[in-house]
């Protein structure tokens, strides 16, 4: 069976060490002792440093919000997987919709920078998704299998069994709008599809596919039911620590 992963993306919020500490005291005590789902936290890189020193004696996982695929140079604005790694960084979030769509990052920079991070023993989470006028003229599969071919690109399968893979629906990305259970395992099945022709069927079953897209309390429980769905990479609602909390407990799928 698949662990679930619960990632907490804070974007350019909470971004000051106090703002940081101040929510970690409220989740740590929330989530004290619950290893049956992975949790990690992205925080600002500003924050990085706060949030390792209130996690480094709890489950939860510390992650960055982004990197570059070189170590050192001339890069101005960039963050190197060397600096994250020191600072106690266990994953990164990479190809993010808000990366591709206001930075215009290429499937081909993401796959560089995914093979920067397992070069680095960063654990990646990849993400993919479509957008709504993608949906709605039927091309979602057609989209998702250029994205991966692209991404994964020259990926072996030990290198392919280290990344997690976050299907967000660009359409319901912030908007308040919700893929249905239905609509979210369809692709998640797809994507399943797509990695066990690429590699094998064993090797697709072990990989983890979290959804994102305007996840809340309210329809967390309903889209981690889903055979496929493990887990979600949540956005706003990670900002409170209760709702952060109440998806936590929804990825327990025995519950």
């Amino acid at each position: 069976m698949r662990k679930p992963i619960i990632g907490g993306n804070w974007k350019m919020n909470r971004g000051t060490p106090e703002e940081c500490r101040n929510m970690l005291k409220k989740l740590i005590p929330l989530v004290k002792g619950i290893n049956a789902v992975d949790i990690v936290i992205a925080t600002p890189f500003t924050a990085l440093t706060s949030a390792y020193e209130m996690l480094k004696n709890t489950y939860i996982k510390l992650g960055a919000q982004n990197m570059y695929f070189e170590e050192k140079g001339a890069f101005t604005g960039e963050i190197s997987p060397n600096f994250l790694k020191t600072i106690g960084v266990e994953y990164v979030i990479l190809g993010h919709s808000e990366r591709r769509n206001i930075f215009n990052e290429s499937d081909g920079l993401t796959n560089k920078k995914l093979k920067k991070a397992l070069y680095m023993d960063l654990n990646p989470i990849v993400c993919i998704g479509e957008h709504l006028e993608e949906r709605e003229a039927g091309d979602t599969q057609q989209i998702i299998k250029f994205q991966m071919n692209e991404t994964f690109k020259d990926l072996t399968r030990e290198q392919i069994l280290k990344v997690v893979i976050a299907y967000e629906p660009i359409w319901a990305i912030g908007t308040g709008k919700t893929a249905t259970p239905e609509q979210a395992e369809e692709v998640h099945i797809f994507i399943r599809e797509f990695l066990s022709q690429k590699y094998d069927k064993e090797t697709a079953n072990l990989i983890r596919i979290q959804y994102g897209g305007s996840i809340k309390p309210t329809n967390a429980k309903d889209l981690f039911k889903k055979e496929n769905i493990d887990g979600g990479l949540v956005g706003g609602a990670s900002l409170d620590a209760n709702s952060f909390f109440q998806i936590i407990k929804a990825a327990f799928k025995s519950d």
